[in-house]
């Protein structure tokens, strides 16, 4: 039997260097695709541009998100995050040479992140103790959203104090290199699959093929969670600054209020798996998730001038909290290493090509609109149809598993006296201990 649980000494010696790989690679996994937003009103950028650098995220990790698991068989979870992280490092080296250079850059960051995103919550499972899931599941979310709200309230003094935006952009090199050399050991890690070398070989990773997820009406459901807080999260990442200069705000303060979005993203990121991470059931905590969302539209809706930036720092609370609260919802409803990949898998697949329309659809509702009302109005919307959809994705679904099992299994009983047995039984067993 192939053992499922925590590493033995993922929490010692090699497992405190894992751990600060983990929490840089974490910082690092959102900061390039949060320097655009706060550079586009000051740097020249065309809304094609803005459309298209916002677009390539989700649509690169949503295509590529299905590679993770030949990856794990091939590679291991540790080797393949050291192999994502390098990746990275030279996205965020290609991104600052021009416009051309940002859009291949970028693309490159996107493609290696979607491995991460994926392996994210099966490392946390197989390096913690199933009990501090949630908590490592935060740890991620508020260095992300940290990291983020760093770069992005640095992007336009950097750009006003060099004149050049390609300058502003390179800043996230630094972080990339820091997340590469914490996960450079996980290339010594030995590889998933050697059965040419034991007699006793352990199975690879399965893929999530064989794991036939999609015939389950809970991975549908993650599905829509994940894919309807992804399309919200990177459709604000992406027009959140051009919205409140609409209002009046200056591009500096638009900056700063992009910001205070982020670092809410990281605050509800880390709130919400830490309060779902010991829980069983997760229907409360999914619609507390979308009624935050839904409370920061509203007021960004409806507000103007410094209540914006409350409203920015709400609504990033609970976009923060929808990106994070998939990572507890993979690892319950999962339970297993290989399971947990392919309902990531599948959900991230599926949810980051359908996020990539947020981008998109906004700025084509603007252009026909002329206002950031309707965008907004419709962000609201998806939210409603989200709370119906997302729903059966937070039922426990492991209690269930164990109260069919009882069913199938009954508590064996005494043996009753033969007279009391169907006389079909009687037959069976005759003819079995019959010398005939």
């Amino acid at each position: 039997m192939v053992t499922t649980r925590t590493r033995p000494g993922a929490l010692t010696s090699g497992g405190a260097l894992f751990l600060f790989g983990f929490v840089a690679v974490s910082l690092n996994s959102r900061i390039a695709f949060g320097q655009v937003g706060p550079l586009a009103p000051v740097s020249g950028f065309s809304s094609t541009s803005v459309t298209l650098l916002g677009l390539l995220p989700p649509l690169l990790m949503g295509l590529f998100a299905p590679v993770t698991p030949l990856l794990r068989a091939r590679l291991g979870d540790d080797r393949a995050m050291a192999f994502a992280a390098i990746i990275c490092l030279l996205g965020a080296l290609v991104r600052p040479v021009g416009m051309a250079g940002l859009m291949v850059g970028t693309a490159i960051v996107a493609a290696a992140t979607a491995v991460i995103n994926v392996l994210i919550p099966v490392v946390v499972r197989t390096h913690f103790p199933s009990s501090a899931t949630g908590l490592m599941m935060g740890v991620y979310a508020v260095c992300m959203g940290c990291g983020s709200a760093v770069v992005a309230a640095l992007m336009v003094p950097i750009a006003h104090a060099t004149g050049s935006w390609q300058t502003a952009i390179a800043v996230a090199i630094v972080p990339a290199i820091a997340a590469t050399v914490g996960l450079l050991p996980g290339l010594r890690s030995p590889a998933a699959h050697t059965p040419s070398t034991s007699s006793t070989p352990t199975p690879p990773p399965s893929p999530a093929r064989r794991e036939r997820v999609h015939r389950s009406p809970v991975a549908w459901s993650l599905l829509s969670f994940f894919a309807i807080q992804t399309l919200l999260f990177y459709a604000v990442l992406a027009w959140l600054p051009s919205v409140v200069v609409s209002h009046g705000a200056t591009p500096s303060l638009a900056g700063i209020i992009q910001s205070l979005f982020i670092v809410g993203v990281g605050i509800g990121g880390f709130i919400a798996p830490v309060l779902a991470g010991r829980r069983r059931d997760h229907r409360r905590h999914i619609l507390a998730v979308i009624g935050i969302c839904a409370l920061g539209l509203v007021g960004l809706l409806l507000g103007h001038g410094g209540a914006t930036a409350v409203w920015a720092f709400v609504l990033g609370a609970g976009l923060g909290g929808g990106q994070s609260l998939p990572g507890v919802l993979f690892a319950h409803r999962g339970q297993r290493p290989a399971r947990i990949a392919a309902l990531s898998t599948f959900s991230q697949t599926g949810g980051y090509l359908i996020a990539a329309l947020g981008p998109i659809g906004m700025s084509a509702i603007h252009s026909a609109t002329g206002s950031w009302t309707w965008p907004l109005v419709t962000l609201v919307a998806l939210l409603a149809v989200n709370a119906v959809l997302s729903l059966r994705a937070g039922h426990d679904g492991a209690t269930t598993a164990r109260s069919v099992v009882r069913q199938a299994i009954p508590t064996p009983t005494p043996t009753p006296p033969a007279s009391a047995q169907p006389r079909d039984t009687d037959n069976v067993t005759s003819s079995v201990t019959s010398p005939e």
